[in-house]
């Protein structure tokens, strides 16, 4: 009898073992107010992954209420400022398409531009270091259309010139992107890509500060490949629109590109 009772005795025990490691949730007994100001501590104080763990629980908590609705923004920023924008973006496109006409549409829209701006503005902010080749710019172009969305549906939104004046840094950026990997192409004789990419910035940013370059390089390009009538056209062009460009006398310089200040 006694042996037969010891396996039931471990298992007991193991029973115990697995109810003791069971994380318990501190915020049982709390209501709904004081977790959301538990949540608001949290995130004032830094601590971004435990607010959006709190964020998370009183959006469930204070369902189909105003409240749950911020919840579900806080947490996104929480996300955001965590350094987790895979998260912080799931979070603001599930509040989107469920909150079609909640008044916090603007800050949805705008923290989505923000959240793609920062995840991009690091690659923007080593170009001229680097020898480049191909890079995706989906987050670029994704934080654009969130800020253009905002400011055509919002424009008297609080955060509306914010959003356009990174718009415009947006599309500078991604012109300069071009011209930088057009500059690339040229460094290595490619002259047909470099023409390509030259391009692409004069086509598609038509009035971005990198626009100089583009056409200097074109000049370069064409001259390279022996097309005098093109190389003499790209020179005509850049001397009507830049008069006293210095690219025709300095050539390329390793100065500080225009984007450096945000």
């Amino acid at each position: 009898m006694r042996l037969s009772a010891l396996p039931l005795l471990a298992l007991s025990l193991l029973l115990l073992s697995g109810c003791g490691s069971t994380s318990k949730d501190v915020t049982a007994g709390w209501s709904v107010e004081r977790l959301a100001q538990e949540a608001r501590d949290e995130r004032n104080a830094g601590n971004f992954d435990r607010a959006a763990e709190f964020f998370e629980k009183l959006e469930g908590r204070a369902a189909g209420t105003p409240l749950a609705q911020q919840a579900q923004l806080e947490k996104a920023y929480s996300y955001y400022k965590g350094g987790q924008p895979a998260q912080a973006l799931a979070a603001i496109d599930r509040f989107l398409r469920l909150h079609p006409t909640s008044p916090a549409l603007d800050y949805a829209l705008y923290l989505k531009g923000l959240v793609n701006f920062n995840d991009n503005l690091g690659l923007f902010g080593s170009l001229a270091r680097q020898d480049l080749s191909e890079r995706d710019q989906k987050a670029a172009k994704e934080s654009f259309e969130a800020f253009r969305d905002l400011v055509t549906r919002f424009p008297d939104s609080r955060y509306a010139a914010d959003a356009q004046a990174r718009m415009t840094y947006i599309v500078n950026s991604l012109a300069q992107y071009e011209v930088h990997v057009a500059r690339y192409y040229l460094s290595r004789g490619a002259h047909l890509a470099a023409i390509n990419r030259a391009q692409v910035a004069l086509t598609d940013y038509p009035d971005a500060p990198a626009l100089e370059e583009a056409l200097y390089i074109l000049v370069r390009a064409y001259d390279g490949l022996g097309m005098a009538q093109l190389r003499d056209d790209a020179q005509r062009v850049l001397l009507k629109n830049f008069p006293e460009s210095r690219f025709l006398s300095q050539g390329f310089r390793r100065d500080n590109p225009w984007w450096r200040f945000w």
